[in-house]
């Protein structure tokens, strides 16, 4: 496998506008907008600069309201409980920070939970003497049970909410969130669910799930610009939610959704791509979103499958538990080096120096490991992953030598 033929992505690489001199496997951090939905942002920028006072008064509301009801759609929630924010995180900052804790409360997070929310939960237990209890399962991982299995067996009579990723971010997987959500509902505790990594990568049907409270990008699947994300608060939760800025509805608006809508002045362009690039990409499959999404899936258990092949490693988890990204167990360094937010693993620096490539690394400490997560969207393709694993075998074998 050439570097030319995985240079070349899918028969769809050319609706981005990534650097085609990169192999770009790391759509799962921050997404990569369609050149199109650019384009239409840059049209609502204009129309906002060329009459700012006629857009964000006279014009905006009517565009914002339905681009947010086609999100509601998308995701098969009402829109009477659903708003936008700008992102997973300030999702789930928004719900903890409008919620009131005790000493002795409980709040119930597991050892794949993402970082940033675990320091929101850690900030939240050092403000109001509330604990933070962890649920914690290995990986590799042969079945979602075990998740259930360790979630249920940390929860008191003194918790009063879990943060529960539906797709996981280092580790990639499924989580049985409405499984999880229904036996903790059972026992009176509430669950919000961060699925940063799930609108556009599976089918959601959120007033199936049920949860408190559910958050997910749309910068990340949905590929749409920076800055965009659902928040979704059940109606019998929403009397005590209001937005991290209070602006001129107040904190007791009614709709609910009317809280959020003006946060001060603001670029409302990301959020008013959201419906432009639901129908953008459906309209690449006859079969519309669910077909797309199938392709992702399909491919990245294919890719998957062949770098567990070519570097003589076991399926980290079922098959069943993959959306569009797969993280993947490497033989750890001699030293692990554990970097922060703002650094780079320096076998990730190696791939994209060396190779031009972008994939994730990260080393985790219990037990020490080394993962590398590949993610899958419109414009990858096998080839890619092939040469991927070519190149992983001759940095791993240089590593030992």
């Amino acid at each position: 496998m050439s570097l030319i033929d995985a240079l070349k992505g899918s028969e769809f690489a050319n609706q981005w506008i990534l650097d085609p001199k990169m192999i770009y496997l790391n759509h799962g951090s921050f997404g990569a907008t369609p050149s199109a939905i650019l384009e239409k942002q840059s049209e609502y920028r204009e129309k906002l600069e060329s009459g700012p006072v006629r857009f964000l008064i006279r014009q905006m509301e009517e565009m914002f309201e339905l681009s947010r009801i086609k999100a509601a759609n998308f995701v098969h929630a009402s829109p009477h409980d659903l708003v936008f924010v700008q992102n997973a995180t300030t999702a789930v900052s928004t719900v903890f920070r409008s919620l009131h804790f005790k000493p002795g409360d409980e709040i119930l997070i597991t050892n794949h939970t993402y970082a940033a929310c675990r320091r929101l939960v850690e900030f939240i237990c050092e403000q109001s003497g509330a604990h933070l209890i962890e649920a914690c399962y290995d990986f590799p991982i042969n079945s979602p049970d075990v998740i259930l299995e360790a979630v249920l067996s940390k929860v008191t009579s003194r918790t009063k909410i879990a943060l529960i990723d539906h797709i996981t971010s280092a580790t990639a997987i499924i989580q049985p969130v409405a499984a999880i959500v229904k036996e903790l509902e059972r026992k009176g505790v509430d669950t919000f669910i961060d699925g940063a990594h799930a609108p556009g990568s599976i089918p959601l049907d959120l007033e199936n799930i049920g949860a408190a409270y559910y958050t997910g990008n749309c910068h990340k699947w949905i590929c749409t610009p920076k800055s965009t994300a659902l928040l979704h608060v059940r109606r019998d939760k929403q009397d005590q939610i209001h937005p991290l800025v209070i602006s001129h509805a107040g904190h007791k608006a009614q709709p609910f959704t009317e809280r959020f809508y003006w946060p001060g002045t603001f670029d409302p362009t990301p959020a008013l791509c959201v419906g432009d690039a639901i129908d953008y990409l459906a309209a690449f499959f006859p079969g519309g979103w669910p077909e797309l999404m199938q392709r992702n899936h399909d491919l990245c258990l294919e890719a998957r499958n062949l770098l567990c092949q070519q570097l003589n490693i076991e399926k980290p988890c079922p098959d069943s538990m993959i959306a569009s990204m797969a993280t993947l167990p490497l033989t750890p360094p001699e030293t692990i080096v554990f970097t922060d937010y703002k650094g780079v693993d320096p076998f990730q620096d190696r791939i994209f120096r060396e190779f031009n490539m972008e994939i994730p690394v990260w080393c985790s400490p219990n037990p020490p490991t080394r993962l590398i997560r590949i993610s899958v969207q419109l414009y990858n393709s096998l080839e890619q992953y092939r040469y991927l694993g070519t190149v992983l075998k001759q940095l791993l074998k240089s590593e030992t030598a």
